[in-house]
């Protein structure tokens, strides 16, 4: 339990280049915690220089705004279930409505 409590206390930490964020239902109040992960396939970006017309600056590596696999904290292990990845493309936002909505309907059915 100690190790789940930090977890969740050190989840935003740097979120602006981890692009973890929690999105708390104001319908069912349920926590849903999202980490984007890195597919690999990154765009060049920072700042052209007007003389050469070439990017210069490589902000995409320390900005990433996502993580790799393997530094996830949503795992098992820290105390996390119902773990779901995502495909490329989907809205995290979009399936935690939906998730949200079928826990709604659920608990109005009891």
């Amino acid at each position: 339990m100690e190790k789940t409590s930090k977890v969740i206390r050190d989840f935003l930490i740097n979120s602006e280049d981890t692009g973890r964020f929690i999105v708390t239902s104001l319908k069912t109040g349920r926590k849903y915690y999202v980490e984007p992960i890195d597919s690999g396939n990154r765009v060049d970006w920072g700042d052209i220089n007007p003389a050469t017309k070439r990017i210069e600056g490589n902000y995409g590596s320390k900005h990433k705004g996502s993580i790799k696999e393997s530094e996830s904290l949503i795992t098992e292990e820290n105390g996390f279930s119902n773990i779901v990845t995502l495909d490329p493309g989907y809205s995290p936002i979009d399936y935690i409505e939906m998730v949200d909505r079928k826990y709604q309907e659920e608990s109005e059915n009891k």
